[in-house]
């Protein structure tokens, strides 16, 4: 698998709230746990600076990690960080064991291919819409994807691709999936219309433009009044 995480740990064998705290503050690290695959649990410990630079990488959410805990190697998913509210601390972490055999629910982000070659966007001066960023799907551990890829080079403006529409990894599968759950991840939808501003009258200009009609009034009264007193002399 590319990009392996690897975590090292030891044995944690002072237990309780008082013992973490001791932990995380006089040792610089992070209590932890490993359980399942019918196997016993294993209380653990683990540096924090390795933590805090495994948990940067999206594949330490989603892939499968190994921790070497007393020259043996665990292989396992995380299932659950806890941080502290407020700061963001790492509190503890709890790691399921997994072979590649087992079949996981894990959440695995979409890659989006062709973004600068997108026709809609290209072409026909759409906007690209991503409506959702990542899935949760179900398969073998051995089998975990690093990401679902996803072409959007041809896709046209008003078109869209739903989940539907995606080729999951064999064996893979979106749990619950069917017509009615069916989700749009992105689409090119057309650019918005600009709308036209009012045009501005700078002042000033719309008195002297009412003074003009005024005076245009003005003299087309005066002149009624000498056709008709001309027509009278007559």
């Amino acid at each position: 698998m590319s990009n392996e995480i690897i975590l090292n740990a030891d044995l944690r064998v002072r237990t309780g709230t008082n013992k973490t705290r001791e932990i995380r503050r006089e040792d610089s690290m992070v209590p932890a746990i490993i359980y399942g695959n019918e196997e016993e649990s294993k209380n653990i410990k683990l540096k924090l600076n390795e933590l805090t630079k495994a948990s940067e990488n999206e594949l330490f959410y989603t892939q499968v990690l190994k921790i070497l805990l007393e020259g043996n190697e665990e292989k396992v998913v995380l299932k659950e960080l806890q941080r502290e509210p407020v700061k963001g601390k790492f509190l503890h972490a709890d790691f399921q064991r997994v072979s590649r055999k087992t079949k996981l629910k894990v959440i695995v982000p979409f890659r989006f291919n062709g973004e600068e070659e997108c026709e809609g966007v290209k072409t026909d001066g759409g906007v690209l819409a991503k409506a959702i960023s990542e899935i949760e799907i179900a398969c073998l551990a051995g089998d975990i994807p690093e990401a679902i890829e996803i072409d959007i080079t041809n896709l046209m403006l008003n078109d869209a691709i739903r989940l539907s529409d995606v080729i999951l990894p064999d064996g893979a599968e979106i749990p619950g999936f069917d017509e009615e759950n069916d989700q749009m991840i992105v689409s090119v939808n057309p650019p918005r219309a600009e709308e036209e501003e009012p045009e501005i009258v700078p002042e000033g200009e719309e008195g002297e433009e009412a003074e003009g009609e005024e005076a245009s009034t003005e003299q087309d009264d005066s002149g009624d009044e000498s056709s008709e007193d001309a027509e009278s002399s007559d």
